[in-house]
This record gives structure tokens, sequence and C-alpha cells, in this order.
């Protein structure tokens, strides 16, 4: 008897050690899933920061193009702008030349 009590107290050695492996086991999982579950947000969050930074990037690029091909058209259209006031200035210089010599004959014929 006292073979099968010492044989008992070995049997519930090892399964009190089994446990106490099973929780050292569990509690190292946990901590794992943890270090997983933290980097996977890491990753997202960087993720989600290129992404951002892609895009307003994009739209920069995209604005700078659209900025710059106004600019373009602006100034094509001041330079028309331009030609035809001066054709106007020429114009009216000719004209004023014209009309002045009119009225000093109409005052000179009275």
């Amino acid at each position: 008897m006292l073979v099968f009590i010492l044989g008992m107290a070995d049997v519930l050695r090892k399964i009190k050690q089994a446990e106490q492996d099973a929780e050292k086991q569990l509690a190292d999982a946990q901590a794992e899933v943890s270090k997983i579950a933290a980097e996977a947000r890491r990753k997202s969050v960087q993720l989600i920061a290129d992404a951002t930074d892609g895009s307003v990037a994009d739209t920069q690029a995209t604005l700078d193009a659209a900025r710059s091909k106004a600019n373009e058209e602006a100034e094509g259209v001041a330079k028309d702008g331009q030609k035809i006031v001066d054709a106007i200035s020429s114009s009216a210089a000719d004209r004023k030349d014209k009309a002045v010599a009119h009225l000093l004959d109409t005052v000179n014929s009275q």
C-alpha cells in the first residue's frame, strides 16, 4: 500500500507540473497574441498614413498641374487681350487725328 501511495503522490506531482506547464504555455500564447495584434494595429495605422500621404501628394500634383495649365491659358488670353487693346489704341489714335482735323475744318468754315 505504501508503494501505491508513493506512486499516487508521484502521479499527482506530475499532474500538477503538467498543469503548471499548460498555464505557462497559455500565458506565453496570450502574450504572443497581444504582440501580434499590436504589430497588426501598428502596420494598419502605417498603411493608412502612407495611403493618406500618397493621396495628398497625388491631389497636390493634380492641383499643381491644373494651376500651371490655368496660368498658361491666362497668359494666352492676356496676350490676345493686349493685342486687341493695342489695335484699339492705334485705331483710336488714327481717328483722333482725323476727328481733330474735321473739327478744325468745321470751326474754320463757320
